[in-house]
């Protein structure tokens, strides 16, 4: 939900960020007389409920002689309170309706445009060269025994995979080489719950035109698949008044992530870049909405740490509005270099959420006071970014083979393979 103030006194920011994003700006206009009509409809109940309380106490004290009229009148306040409550009800449920077509505010100086329309900030890194025809991650897996898609599609189906072995150790050292940094960077680390309820689907704002995307368990569970452990750390300060005094709250949520995929036919199909099962270890952050431009850069750097530290060439890129998700206000993406695709494929996300989620999940913090009494609650703003998963394991093994098949072990790895230096093929 973005912010209710915002809307009214300034819907022309709201309308620019509509434009932005490729959305109708109508939805602006509609959201803005359903917000009027249900304060109209709220307070005309309320001034019905107060004559109500005042009638009833008249009636109280009325003498006996008197009370049967009275009682009469009061019954027909009573249905008109009723009658009055029941439009508030129905125009509040219409601007929560008109409100959740609204997608957050962007920040002044996201592209405009959709998915093609990104900035390119920088590139870091040398495009490795080859001097052999350079294989692709899934024949690197399957010469070194650490990828199986036969067998994953087999058990599970299309775009599902096993790794074993040497496959299997290059994920858990990726995410506990991770959990390192994050720990290093005072973030708590979590394992968190797969499964959530809907109203924490809906509060993240995943329930919105990606819904597709999501695993839903219906029937006598109603509980969603998180494609991202944001979702469970978005929900774990829900309906909460935090303490920020000690600066922003920072969490590490190592989760395996479900995805559904749909819409992306005949795109990714080979090995394990576009699957709908994965591990991966999320930087989350509740702060203070001034706060969070300066931490969303302080996720970005941290995940760059981690790319350079494994000898990945990679480009960082502001992405456009229109491909922002519902929830963002900004997002960065850093894309590795992949060889045999001769492109760069995105391997991390970071999105600073301001207080949108906040809003739908009703976070709060409550700011120093200057005066001693106690101020006012204030939204957070939350953020959230990739620092590992599962993906990594296409640009690492592309990058760093060599011509026998054997894949070089990027020196910052090496302490969590137990100090091995070359992944050999497979006996």
């Amino acid at each position: 939900m973005i912010d209710l103030a915002l809307l009214r006194d300034h819907p022309e920011i709201v309308r620019r960020s509509q434009a932005a994003r490729g959305n109708d700006q109508a939805s602006v206009d509609a959201a803005i007389e359903t917000d009027r009509s249900r304060r109209a409809a709220l307070a005309a109940f309320e001034e019905l409920r107060a004559e109500q309380n005042a009638f009833g106490k008249q009636v109280a004290k009325a003498p006996k002689e008197e009370k049967a009229a009275l009682v009469a009148q009061a019954k027909d306040l009573a249905d008109r309170v009723k009658q009055a409550q029941h439009a508030a009800h129905e125009a509040s449920d219409a601007a929560s309706e008109a409100l959740a077509r609204i997608e957050n505010v962007v920040i002044d100086g996201v592209p405009a445009g959709g998915e093609k329309d990104f900035v390119e900030l920088r590139r870091v890194g040398d495009v490795p060269a080859f001097g052999f025809e350079p294989r692709d991650h899934l024949a690197i897996g399957e010469i070194l025994g650490a990828i199986d898609m036969e067998r994953g599609a087999k058990v599970s189906g299309a775009r599902f995979y096993f790794l074993r072995g040497i496959g299997a150790r290059l994920e858990i050292a990726l995410m506990n080489m991770a959990l390192d940094k994050a720990l290093h960077n005072g973030f708590v680390p979590m394992i968190t719950p797969t499964l959530v309820r809907p109203e924490i689907m809906q509060g993240t704002g995943f329930l919105g035109e990606h819904a597709d995307e999501v695993y839903h368990l219906d029937k006598d569970d109603d509980l969603y698949l998180v494609g991202t452990s944001e979702v469970a750390l978005a929900g774990y300060h829900k309906d909460e008044i935090l303490d920020l005094t000690d600066g922003p709250l920072r969490y590490a949520g190592w989760s395996t992530c479900y995805r559904r995929e749909a819409g992306s036919h005949g795109k990714d199909t080979r090995g394990i870049i576009r699957v709908h099962q994965f591990n991966k270890l999320e930087m989350f952050v509740y702060t203070e909405a001034g706060d969070a431009e300066a931490e969303h850069l302080r996720l970005v750097a941290l995940q760059e740490e981690m790319l350079t530290s494994l000898g990945l060439a990679y480009r960082v890129i502001d992405v456009a509005a229109g491909d922002l998700g519902s929830s963002a206000a900004r997002k960065y993406d850093i894309e590795a270099w992949v060889p045999t695709q001769g492109a760069f494929r995105e391997l991390t996300s970071t999105s600073n959420c301001t207080t949108y989620q906040a809003r739908r999940l009703d976070i709060r913090h409550r700011p120093a006071s200057d005066d001693g009494q106690p101020a006012k609650t204030q939204h957070v703003a939350t953020l959230n970014g990739t620092l590992a998963t599962t993906r990594w394991i296409v640009a690492l093994l592309e990058t760093h083979q060599q011509e026998d098949g054997s894949v070089r072990v990027p020196e910052a790895l090496q302490p969590y393979l137990g100090g091995l230096t070359v992944l050999e093929p497979a006996a």
